[in-house]
């Protein structure tokens, strides 16, 4: 999977996760610590199933439960319009 953030969409590292900010329309995502290591496997060239086993690993989710917030949160951010592939 060859995801990446929009051009227009900028990251700041916060003491409880990642903030996404919109500069088109001034709208923003706080990420909490989970969404925030999901995001970094996902940008970073994994697909759904490691960030699946990332959070798995680092969190109390079972394999299930991870591999289905990872696939939510991938589709928000989509929706949103803040990814592109």
């Amino acid at each position: 999977m060859n995801l990446r953030l929009r051009a227009d969409v900028s990251t700041a590292e916060t003491d409880y996760g990642v903030v996404l900010l919109d500069q088109r329309s001034g709208d923003f995502w706080q990420l909490n610590p989970s969404a925030a290591l999901a995001v970094r496997h996902l940008l970073g060239g994994g697909g759904p199933e490691r960030a699946a086993a990332a959070l798995n690993a680092e969190f109390e989710v079972t394999p299930e439960e991870a591999l289905r917030d990872v696939r939510e949160l991938l589709e928000q951010l989509q929706a949103a319009g803040l990814v592109v592939s």
